[in-house]
């Protein structure tokens, strides 16, 4: 049973933002809209990083490493199943969980940075950013990767604290 209730009214319209964005409106964000500044403040930052330089397949390997590294269930299940919808596979899906090799150097590094800035709290050797930088992780994706480790780890955070409902097959983390 959710700890936070899953609103279904919706009178500042987040809701129907959030469907406008997602195709639909998950459990986390319907529990999320009792705080409609914190719902508000996601939808904005998740809706600027889309337009940002990471394509889709990337940010989304992004959002599943960080809901494993924060053992999120709801947030590994939700991007699995989003994952498989951008094509793939669950031998790539695993691998992104654990950072290991995607088979792109590009996105390999971005996995691997992302894991240590998130295990080290940002504090990455310079070895560590100096290899990204050798495979070609610019200084824009460098922002943008914290930035999504910010955004994904406030949603697998408030999941853990408001217990929502699972609306997407059960992975766990």
């Amino acid at each position: 049973m959710p700890r936070i209730p899953q609103l279904t009214e919706d009178p500042a319209g987040l809701l129907d933002k959030t469907r406008q964005q997602l195709g639909r409106v998950p459990n986390l964000y319907a529990a999320l809209a009792n705080g409609p500044a914190a719902l508000a403040g996601y939808l904005a930052m998740r809706d600027q990083l889309t337009r940002g330089a990471l394509r889709v397949r990337l940010r989304e390997q992004l959002a599943l490493l960080v809901a494993q590294e924060n053992h999120c269930t709801y947030c590994v299940s939700a991007h699995t199943m989003r994952g498989r919808k951008l094509g793939l596979s669950d031998e790539e899906l695993a691998r992104t969980r654990e950072a290991s090799d995607d088979g792109d150097p590009h996105a390999d590094a971005v996995l691997h940075l992302a894991r240590e800035i998130i295990r080290t709290s940002g504090r990455v050797e310079d070895t560590v950013l100096a290899a990204a930088r050798e495979a070609g992780v610019t200084d824009a994706e460098l922002a943008e990767i914290v930035a999504h480790i910010a955004l994904n780890t406030l949603s697998n955070f408030f999941n853990h604290l408001a217990q929502p409902d699972l609306d997407f097959p059960e992975v766990a983390a």
